[in-house]
């Protein structure tokens, strides 16, 4: 999963990441076949080059390798509504078959289920962003029919991708459409691990294997830093 949506990212292309798997996966890219890519992290630091996986927006570790450090509020009003983001990249908790996601609750907002920390600039990527990539694995449990509370819009997500294969809106109706899936996995799995009546692709064809040097990348970046 992580290797594919590193695979996602372009060389050159301004990324502002979210933490947790996103971040993952885009400094992956950054060491592989992205060397340019310029991450953009929440807490204002522009062109961050961390050395080991960053555990927040708050990580010093982004500051001290940045290009630049500015202002939160500059970062979101000249940077992300000033139409300067080319691809956000986002986790969450769930998602419905439009893209849409929730990091705010599960159950009534009142009464919530689980209170999860919340929208923080996820809501202003979603919809200033040029295209949106997501990641999050495909069960039940987070893959949902209808969500009970809209922390982000799904209009400009491009791709999601999980550990089954990855998800593009139809160009039409934008409901996701299983395109692709990762090898071992078929149709009827991915169906199994939706929550709502999944569309596959006629074409549905299989992402290419990890090769060594990936999973080598991927290792090393997991492990610098650890104690």
């Amino acid at each position: 999963m992580i290797v594919a949506a590193a695979r996602a990212l372009r060389d050159g292309a301004v990324c502002f990441v979210g933490i947790g798997l996103p971040s993952t996966a885009a400094n992956l890219a950054r060491r592989l076949h992205a060397p340019d890519v310029v991450l953009v992290y929440e807490s204002g630091c522009i062109g961050s080059k961390p050395t080991r996986l960053p555990l927040s927006i708050g990580d010093g570790e982004l500051a001290e390798t940045a290009d630049a450090v500015v202002s939160v509020p500059e970062i979101f009003a000249y940077w992300l509504q000033a139409g300067r983001i080319d691809v956000g990249f986002l986790g969450a908790a769930q998602i419905d078959r439009h893209g849409n996601l929730t990091s705010t609750v599960i159950g009534p907002y009142d009464a919530p289920k689980v209170r999860l920390p919340g929208a923080g600039g996820a809501p202003e990527i979603a919809t200033s962003a040029r295209e949106v990539l997501v990641m999050l694995p495909q069960t039940p449990r987070p893959f949902v029919e209808r969500l009970d509370f809209v922390t982000s819009v799904g209009s400009r997500v491009s791709v999601v991708v999980t550990d089954v294969g990855p998800l593009e809106p139809d160009p039409e109706t934008r409901e996701l459409t299983l395109t692709r899936v990762h090898p071992g996995v078929d149709s009827e799995h991915a169906r199994a691990r939706t929550g709502w009546p999944l569309r596959v692709a006629a074409d549905l064809r299989e992402t290419r294997c990890p090769t060594r040097r990936e999973l080598a990348a991927l290792r090393a970046l997991r492990t610098e830093g650890a104690t």
